[in-house]
């Protein structure tokens, strides 16, 4: 990932960038989110490791990373017998882009106070040091 916004800017990028980004997920998190976007059902975390080929302990941070994300929705499911076990869908995607797009017009509106915030100090500064040359 690039370091700088200037070098974000500069690089192509695909919409998947997104999710790393906005939401500083992981290349296996984008390889869990997308396992569950191709699946027509919801997995569980084995099913995930098993299409990640990963351990399921890891694919089970990922799967967290994920729902903490809101990226995608867990489901309990009880057994009969009693007993349960969670699958894990994609949250519509309408209302990912919703959230990033949220995201996005936050950290646009900071910037905008942060530049603000920079032009009136070192506004004064330069103002003061024309005045004491006067």
């Amino acid at each position: 990932m690039a370091n700088s916004m200037a070098e974000q800017l500069q690089q192509d990028m695909e919409c998947e960038g997104l999710l790393e980004c906005i939401h500083g997920l992981k290349q296996l998190d984008k390889d869990c989110f997308r396992a569950m976007v191709e699946s027509d059902e919801p997995l569980t975390i084995d099913e995930v490791a098993d299409r990640v080929d990963r351990e399921r302990s890891t694919a089970y941070r990922s799967i967290q990373r994920l729902l903490q994300a809101g990226f995608i929705q867990k489901e309990q499911i009880n057994y009969d017998q009693g007993g349960y076990y969670h699958v894990y869908y994609p949250t519509d995607p309408s209302q990912i882009a919703d959230d990033m797009q949220r995201k996005l017009n936050d950290w646009y509106a900071k910037m905008g106070q942060l530049i603000q915030e920079f032009e009136d100090k070192y506004e004064s500064v330069d103002e003061s040091a024309v005045a004491a040359e006067s």
